[in-house]
């Protein structure tokens, strides 16, 4: 034993004395033409360490201790540009490509310095940009984008392990999500099809370079959403040689690949594969996912001019009910009872071709995206007895855009066109409890379809003025489709906005921006059919949702590493949907699993949310990093009575603050505290839920909605850490984490779950003083647990 263990020492002692020095390499150029820029100096910012470019634009770093950095750029008759956080490691070449767009020199313009902290001319506000090292080590996130945007100001978080993302009070169907310039449907496994939800994100992170997060202020080249955008921009593969990494996580193992497919190509894939089913049936869960995803990237250098890039993402879910629980407790038959199997899968494919001019750039994207979701449900979860629901869709879109960007003197000009077309097929099966003429019965059952052809036009045009102190931006967007006599006229979906920066001292900035801005509803909607076949929401002309935004606020740089912004919004909705079946604005839905928006709707809705953002972020002595952001909102919604009542995302209060230290040998530690005020809930109708008929048709109780949102949940606090612990060997890499969330096992009570009381034997019990109803308890709906995970990450 002793010469064993003394080989392996002799074995290993060389890779822990390995070389820990990375290396970087890059090129710089100009952002409109592409040509490199010789002679340009880069800068590892926040230290002395220089270089400087080749005639081709090239750069090396070598000889660097490894950890998160970022470059600084400039060259004469160009604005000095700040890289994106990026990771340095012995064990792969790390590369960097950096942009710089050109400036006209003059003697009189405002020096401003140049700032980590992005900003665009058509957002100075309510821009947000993550880097790589603020994803991969948030406390509590586990590397999921969704929860990591969830810190972000104006964006809630519900209790439960859903990523739904509530933006500014605005439901969670009201978002856009972008990746490397393709819109992809979906950012969660088992997604709430017209929705944004789900309990897992699907993106990797391992190749994901920076985010932008825009909660308002939408450049016109982006469309269709009220409350948000996210645009995922992805790292390139490396162009050497073939590279490896493993993750084992809080809840699947993944594998990444990444190198050169050819001189002028590179590459990256990767899979994941979930272990949640094993997990979950161990502790007892009532129900077992399982999700499989990929995706996987290519970009060609045709040559200096043209490049072409291809990607793809896709998932597989499958959901399956834990039914071999044997004495399930109160709770667990509760869900059992109502909850469908749910099997989904989805993916998104695209091509991007780039053409670079003298001072422009076209861009041309291609792209599809499918979705199939099926759920069923048999009664008394034997499949021996008929189906209570069984519902088949699917959505396909087909889609192109094409865009136009450069400098026409002063002037910054994007502009563009679009087309799409898209397919949407269903079928479903419900049984739904109808209380007409007495207590009665019905099942919705109807198959749908159509196709959709979709189009878009914008412009937007920006400008500098005042010797640099003024930015002004204005633009439109106009979208159409061919659903109704009323959308297929763009006139009517007419989105104009505007953006002004102006700076008083070079730290110092104001900004604002107002815009209106249009959403047409979820395919559910669109292709909701009655019993007799008719597409009564196209017969009630329903039409695009629509948003005006007025958003303010100030901007303190008091160092290069620190940032203050205080903002003010106010978004005032129109023709919202509201359900016919219970009068409630859908702005309230869609928070839950299954499917949004499939039944009957009318335009008629209002709706208006309004408040105040806070934003602190600041790189202490020490290593230490703050952010800090606080943000009051209140969110109501208007049903058919035209009455404005608190959303079911009126939290009023969010509250984050993350600090993190780095700490010598390459330890990191980091700890998150949120504070989310209660959200408001409707109480159940008690008379209706225990009448048997009611009861057998969905097994969950009915709410009243003549006292809806008239109840409060208390609020909600969590404090998560996270530990990291990273070694570097000669050719590879480990990386050792520890999350904690919820660390002092704050639990909330939600609102509390209804179901019948049952007898010995688990049979409901009929009340003796009316046999057509069932005897009725509640039962406490807790939420909040810790949740200890241990992390592997390697790479070689």
């Amino acid at each position: 034993m002793k010469k064993l263990i003394y080989l392996l020492v002799l074995f290993l002692f060389p890779l822990f004395l390995a070389a820990q020095n990375g290396t970087i390499k890059g090129r710089v150029f100009n952002r409109e033409n592409n040509e490199p820029l010789p002679f340009t100096n880069i800068v590892v910012f926040g230290t002395n360490i220089g270089s400087t470019s080749d005639l081709d634009g090239n750069f090396i770093f070598t000889g660097l201790e490894p950890g998160f950095v970022k470059l600084s750029a400039s060259s004469v008759g160009f604005g000095t540009y700040i890289s994106e956080e990026f990771q340095v490691t012995n064990s792969r070449i790390s590369y960097v490509n950096i942009p710089l767009q050109p400036q006209s020199i003059n003697l009189e313009k405002v020096v401003i310095e140049a700032s980590p902290f992005r900003k665009t001319e058509e957002s100075p506000v309510s821009m947000r940009t993550l880097g790589i090292g603020e994803i991969e080590k948030n406390p509590g996130a586990n590397r999921d984008i969704s929860k990591v945007i969830q810190a972000l100001p104006g964006v809630g978080s519900t209790v439960s392990f859903r990523n739904d993302l509530i933006v500014r009070g605005g439901g969670p169907g009201e978002n856009r999500f972008y990746l490397d310039g393709i819109e992809i449907p979906n950012l969660n496994h088992f997604a709430t099809q017209g929705a944004s939800g789900g309990p897992v994100g699907i993106i990797n992170v391992d190749f994901i370079r920076e985010v932008d997060f825009y909660s308002g202020a939408f450049p016109a080249n982006r469309g269709n959403a009220l409350s948000s955008v996210l645009e995922m921009k992805q790292v390139d593969g490396n162009p050497e040689k073939l590279l490896f990494k493993g993750a084992f996580g809080a809840s699947d193992l993944a594998l990444t690949v990444n190198g050169p497919l050819s001189e002028n190509t590179t590459f990256f894939i990767s899979a994941r594969r979930s272990y949640l089913q094993f997990l979950f049936s161990v502790i007892g869960l009532p129900f077992l996912p399982t999700y499989n995803d990929f995706q996987f990237k290519t970009k060609t250098k045709i040559n200096l001019k043209n490049e072409i890039i291809v990607l793809g993402i896709g998932a597989i879910d499958q959901f399956n009910l834990n039914t071999k629980i044997k004495n399930p407790s109160e709770e667990q038959q509760y869900i059992l009872n109502y909850l469908p199997v749910n099997e989904q899968w989805n993916y998104a494919v695209g091509l991007v071709y780039k053409h670079f001019r003298d001072k422009s750039f076209d861009t041309w994207v291609f792209s599809r995206n499918m979705l199939d979701n099926v759920a069923f449900k048999y009664r008394e979860n034997d499949e021996t007895n008929e189906r209570v629901i069984d519902y088949t869709s699917q959505e396909i879109e087909n889609k192109f855009r094409y865009e136009y960007s450069g400098r026409m003197g002063t002037y910054k000009l994007i502009t563009g066109l679009g087309g799409e077309y898209a397919k949407y097929n269903s079928s479903t099966l419900e049984s739904v409890f109808i209380p007409v003429n007495g207590d009665t019965i019905r099942s919705i059952n109807y198959t749908s379809g159509f196709d959709l052809f979709k189009y878009h036009a914008f412009t937007q045009v920006s400008r500098e003025l005042l010797t640099g102190r003024l930015i002004l931006s204005a633009g439109f967007r106009m979208d159409g489709n061919n659903y109704t006599s009323y959308m297929s006229n763009p006139l009517n979906q007419f989105s104009p906005r505007f953006s002004a920066s102006y700076a008083i001292t070079p730290k110092f900035f104001v900004n604002f921006n107002t815009g209106k801005f249009y959403q047409l509803l979820p395919y559910t909607t669109l292709g909701f059919r009655d019993n007799m076949g008719e597409l009564v929401n196209k017969q009630d002309n329903i039409r695009y949702i629509n948003s005006t935004h007025v958003v303010g606020g100030f901007e303190f740089r008091r160092s290069r590493n620190t940032r203050i912004t205080i903002e003010g919004f106010y978004k005032l909705y129109n023709h919202y949907p509201v359900s016919v079946n219970d009068s409630v604005s859908l702005a309230n839905k869609g928070g839950d699993f299954g499917v949004y928006g499939n039944e009957e709707v009318i335009s008629a809705g209002k709706g208006r949310t309004y408040g105040a953002e806070l934003y602190v972020r600041e790189k202490l002595p020490g290593n230490i990093n703050l952010i800090v952001s606080y943000t009051f909102v209140r969110s109501e919604f208007t049903g058919l009575n035209q009455e404005y009542i608190p959303s079911a995302w009126d939290n009023r209060h969010l509250f984050n603050a993350i600090v993190s230290k780095e700490f010598k040998r390459n330890w990191n530690l980091g700890l998150k505290w949120r504070f989310v005020g209660g959200a408001p809930y409707t109480p159940w109708d008690l008379d209706r839920s225990s009448l048997i008929s009611a009861w057998e048709a969905r097994r969950q109780g009915y709410l009243d909605y003549s006292r809806f949102n008239s109840l409060r949940q208390e609020s909600f606090q969590q404090m998560d850490v996270r530990l990291d612990k990273q070694y570097f060997f000669g050719k590879w890499s480990l990386n050792l984490y520890m999350d904690i969330q919820n660390l002092y096992n704050f639990t909330q009570d939600g609102p509390p779950n209804l179901i019948t009381q049952n007898d010995e034997s688990g049979n409901p019990i009929v009340d003796p003083a009316d046999p057509r109803r069932y005897l009725m308890k509640s039962i406490v709906n807790e939420a909040g647990t810790v949740l200890p995970t241990i992390g592997i990450i390697v790479e070689f």
